[in-house]
């Protein structure tokens, strides 16, 4: 558990007292645009040939950290106020003239995206461009990527941050074919995919670890790859991935709400007997957040769509009568949605059976060590998570948990999972809420007034919550 408690980042806020629940939650919560759409899509239209404009992007520490770092290599972004009824602002991206990046500095702060994704663009400037980050970020995992980008052809100097990239001389990189263990992380594979039209060769990708966790997010990259004019072949069996040299034209991306930011709010529905319901769910995506739609049925959610005049689809959750008491157990292989872990494992902890999540060794090199991390906060609040070799398994004690300060450990996931657990446990404080901007900026506000204004302790049946 070490690395967990040694990635507590040290904050002098005072921590965020997680409201507890008067009754059951009837809300509504519009949710910000997708952090790894937006990311994906920013890399695409840095790539591209020409204009490109980004509808319903996010503004958070993850895609304001991509944002500076395109600019540090030349690309033009500005963001323009919305219109017509946009909640968002319109991102326009105009890349620099032949594809000329030039050298620079990169921070990456905590964001993998923006470690992983950035390097194979920034082998086609004609400087150095030097990669940092938060502390945490230099021990999360690195090599799989740089070595890649070695045997395709791109001089680097370093192996986790902070690593440079150096000039290319006088071609573009090569690229071809190359073998990646990507069992750490899919970004490795989507860092190569995103920028591999512009090498010379392509890019051919066959993952050789013993597991490839977080495939959806493999899938988001492929697709919006296609949608932005590259041919690529994918195929799953044998995990193999071949990109064509190309120019990618520039577009219009819009991006769709964050699916997984939108889970906890899901949670509290779930924990206590309540309703949520999240405007414009998309009927078809690629993100790994969509997966909690089956995830709560089997906890005992009612799960149902609204679909409006205009095409607008909305989700509803109505947890079940008597809110995390009637939680049913559940044993899940989450190697491809990782990331939805924190609030499974803090519904898990607050039902009455007991759960297991399996697949997710991979969540050690994470924003922190999560398996780690999850295990050692719901016990210290007297709940039991023992920590196994690939995943948790949890056994819910919800009578004898109590209050305390709930660590995030710089850990955006973390921060919303012990607000979930303060819903239930009376006197949860969560230090560090303000790590959520990582990918939510507002969550506690957003919270907070979920809890003071939805909460109806009259209402007995969840029935009525539709």
């Amino acid at each position: 558990m070490m690395g967990a408690v040694s990635a507590q980042k040290k904050t002098s806020a005072a921590p965020f007292a997680a409201p507890q629940a008067r009754g059951p939650l009837r809300w509504v919560q519009s949710i910000p645009g997708s952090k790894s759409m937006t990311n994906r899509a920013l890399i695409l239209a840095a790539g591209a040939a020409g204009r490109s404009e980004i509808f319903g992007a996010l503004r958070s520490r993850d895609t304001d950290l991509m944002i500076e770092a395109l600019r540090s290599l030349g690309v033009r972004i500005r963001a323009v106020s919305p219109t017509h009824g946009s909640e968002s602002d319109c991102l326009i991206i105009d890349p620099p003239s032949e594809g000329e990046y030039s050298g620079g500095t990169v921070d990456c702060g905590l964001a993998g995206t923006v470690m992983r994704f950035l390097p194979p663009l920034a082998a086609h400037s004609t400087g150095t461009v030097l990669f940092d980050g938060d502390p945490q970020a230099r021990t999360r995992p690195m090599g799989a990527i740089l070595d890649a980008l070695r045997k395709l052809g791109v001089e680097i100097e370093g192996d986790s941050l902070p690593f440079s990239v150096h000039a290319r001389t006088d071609h573009t990189p090569r690229g071809g074919e190359v073998e990646v263990d990507a069992s750490g992380s899919s970004q490795f594979i989507s860092g190569l995919l995103l920028s591999a039209p512009l090498y010379e060769e392509g890019i051919t990708i066959k993952h050789v670890g013993a597991t490839l966790p977080s495939l959806p997010h493999i899938d988001m990259s492929v697709a919006m790859l296609r949608e932005a004019g590259a041919q690529v072949d994918a195929n799953l069996f044998e995990h193999t991935w071949s990109v064509q040299p190309g120019q990618l034209a520039g577009r219009t991306w819009h991006i769709e709400p964050d699916l997984s930011n939108a889970t906890p709010f899901l949670a509290a529905a779930a924990v206590t007997g309540g309703s949520m319901r999240i405007p414009h769910w998309p009927a078809h995506t690629t993100q790994a957040g969509d997966a909690i739609r089956d995830i709560l049925k089997d906890m005992g959610c009612t799960i149902t769509t609204e679909t409006h005049a205009d095409g607008r689809r909305d989700l509803i959750v109505v947890g079940p009568r008597g809110g995390h008491r009637a939680l049913k157990p559940v044993d899940l292989d989450m190697s491809a949605i990782g990331e939805l872990t924190p609030t499974v494992a803090a519904l898990a902890a607050l039902g009455t059976e007991p759960s297991r999540l399996r697949g997710i060794a991979h969540l050690r090199g994470h924003e922190t060590d999560r398996l780690a991390a999850l295990s050692t906060e719901i016990t210290k609040l007297g709940g039991h998570c023992e920590e196994l070799a690939d995943g948790l398994i949890i056994r819910p004690k919800v009578e004898a948990m109590h209050g305390g300060v709930w660590h995030s450990y710089a850990d955006h996931r973390m921060a919303t999972a012990g607000a979930i657990i303060g819903l239930v446990v009376e006197g949860v404080e969560v230090a560090d809420i303000g790590t959520t901007a990582k990918t939510l900026p507002g969550f506690e506000l957003m919270w907070a007034t979920m809890v003071s204004e939805g909460s109806h302790p009259e209402a007995a049946d969840p029935e009525d919550h539709r």
